[in-house]
This record gives C-alpha cells, structure tokens and sequence, in this order.
C-alpha cells in the first residue's frame, strides 16, 4: 500500500481534529511505537500544542471499541499519542527509518511543486504576453500533473484539471496512454 493511502485509511477524528495514532504511524514508518514515543519525549520543542497530544483513557477506550486495529490498545498501560498533519510532518523529520526519510522526502517536494505552482499562477494572473503565458502554462499542468500523479494514473482515458483562482482560470488536460 502506498504511502499516501496508508495515511488516508489511518486518519481518524478526535475532539475535532482529524489525527492519527502513534500505532499507525509506527507502521508507516516501519518503526516500533515506543520509537515514536521516544522521539517526542526526546524532542518536545519539536512537538508544541497542535502537533501531538496524549490521549485520555476514555478517548483511548473509545477507539478501542470502533476501531478493530486499536485491540491491541486495550491492555496497555501507555496512552496513546495522536498526531496531526502538522505532527505527522515534524515526525517525519526525527524519524531515523529509511521509510520515514522517503516520506519526509516526498512530503518535501510535494510542497516544493506546490509552492512553484503557485509563484506560476501569479506569474500567470500579471502577464499579458500570450508567448510568456504558453511555457507557464504547460509547467504548471506539468506540476499539477506530478503532484495528484497516484490520482491520475488512468488507461485510454482523458483526464481535466480545471482550477479557478478568480483572476485566472487554469485548465490542464492530462491524457496517458494504456501500460
């Protein structure tokens, strides 16, 4: 299972924050839970309120009873930790995996192609120049591309990204041809 799906399927809500449990992230990472652990005791500058916090022993009981995967949970002593988007990244930095060095790695250039993009749309939304405006184009579909790549991969079929930013209205097409 790739890593993107991994995250999606183990995204769990609690007290209104999307996050995930120490359990599922010592998984993805392919590392022990108590190494998790450790690396936010070790770092806890790293982990300031918003990034981790230790679960109660009634929202641990609570995601023992709806979550099937979280059994294990039932017996131990330790509470669980949930981590949010932003705790998953610092994570992802502290952890000395090869796996969790190729999710920082993927997470870096994603945001990386995110923010080109996006210099790209205000190139785009200043220039007049339909001879500046065709390479940007084409770059920008490029990145798009690159970014949703596990969401496009698609046979004989023809796929449009159509993006409004008020002032710019960015269509890419995206064709792939059968493997």
């Amino acid at each position: 299972m790739n890593i993107i799906k991994h995250i999606e399927n183990n995204i769990i809500t609690i007290n209104d924050q999307l996050v995930m449990v120490d359990a599922d992230l010592a998984e993805l990472y392919e590392v022990e839970t108590r190494d998790i652990n450790k690396a936010v005791k070790n770092n806890p500058e790293k982990f300031p309120k918003g990034y981790c916090v230790e679960l109660t022993k009634d929202e641990k009981n609570e995601l023992v009873e709806n979550f099937h995967r979280f059994n294990k949970l039932k017996h131990s002593t330790v509470q669980p930790k949930a981590f949010t988007e932003k705790g998953l990244y610092m994570l992802a930095t502290i952890l000395k995996s090869p796996v969790a060095t190729q999710t920082t790695l993927a997470i870096i250039e994603t945001f990386s192609k995110i923010r080109e993009l996006g210099r790209n749309v205000q190139l785009l939304s200043n220039e007049n120049n339909d001879e500046v405006k065709k390479p940007l184009l084409q770059k920008s579909g490029e990145l798009i591309a690159e970014i949703l790549d596990d969401d496009l991969n698609i046979s004989e079929t023809e796929t449009t990204v159509e993006i409004n930013f008020a002032v710019l209205k960015f269509k890419h097409t995206i064709k792939r041809d059968k493997k």
